[in-house]
């Protein structure tokens, strides 16, 4: 390695790990500093009636005034609609026609990864909190409806430079060649005898930083991880007794090489 390159992947290094130590806080504190809410998509109608809810994780949350989730033991998790990540700039701008195709595919693959990874969680609760129906036609006893919508996924940074999209290092959506990605949903959850929906939520979520990490090289990154943890933390809500706070599982930190994708 020569001299030039040597300097500038220690000065990197060292800088990335200063800047990500700002937020190597307790987990909601590092959330609120670290990652922005996504502007509303959509999917979620009154999406101003939504706010912060300090003992939830997600950032934007509406419950209907008198709701009692106990009343309720069967859920239905519908497929996740994608139909809003077609609109996403990075991939609106991008000026290589012929990679579209695969990220289509790849979101379409994201949201059946998403699905099946929310039916598998609250089917292997060991408290066994809901009765997860394949149909609705299924249901016997008061039963719930999730549905969710992905809105945003950032790809890595070689990835938009690869587009001849993003801006000169140090520039760009992902800090610059920091990979910093980060992911953001939308939710409704809907009695499904009455079609009413009685809480709504939304939320981006942001993976560890890895610069030089050789694991994640697909341009979705590590969003299945953030997928995983938004699974995790429906069926921690879904059990939670009153008053109980459910937050993120673990602070923002720097991995600089990464061990998964």
């Amino acid at each position: 390695m020569n001299t030039t390159l040597r300097s500038f992947l220690l000065a990197f290094l060292a800088s990335a790990a200063v800047g990500c130590s700002a937020i190597n806080s307790t987990t909601n504190d590092a959330k609120a500093v670290a990652v922005e809410a996504a502007p509303n998509a959509g999917f979620v109608e009154n999406p101003d009636r939504q706010v912060k809810h300090t003992d939830l994780p997600f950032q934007k949350v509406w419950i209907k005034p008198g709701f009692d989730k106990s009343g309720y033991q069967e859920l239905v998790v519908a497929p996740v609609n994608t139909q809003y990540m077609m609109k996403m700039d990075w991939l609106h701008h991008a000026s290589s026609a012929s990679w579209i195709g695969n990220v289509k595919k790849d979101i379409a693959e994201l949201a059946v990864y998403f699905q099946d990874k929310v039916v598998k969680d609250f089917k292997d609760d060991p408290k066994h909190r809901f009765l997860v129906l394949d149909n609705p036609d299924q249901h016997k006893q008061p039963a719930l409806r999730l549905e969710l919508a992905l809105i945003e996924i950032d790809p890595s940074t070689p990835v938009l430079h690869a587009l001849s999209w993003a801006g000169p290092i140090g520039t760009g959506s992902a800090m610059g060649v920091v990979n910093q990605r980060r992911a953001a949903f939308e939710g409704r959850l809907r009695d499904l005898e009455t079609g009413e929906v009685v809480a709504t939520f939304a939320d981006r979520d942001m993976a560890d930083a890895g610069p030089l990490d050789l694991t994640r090289l697909t341009w979705y990154g590590p969003a299945k991880g953030i997928m995983d943890r938004w699974s995790h933390q429906f069926v921690q809500i879904a059990n939670r007794k009153p008053g109980e706070v459910v937050t993120d599982p673990t602070p923002y930190t720097l991995r600089v090489f990464g061990s998964h994708e």
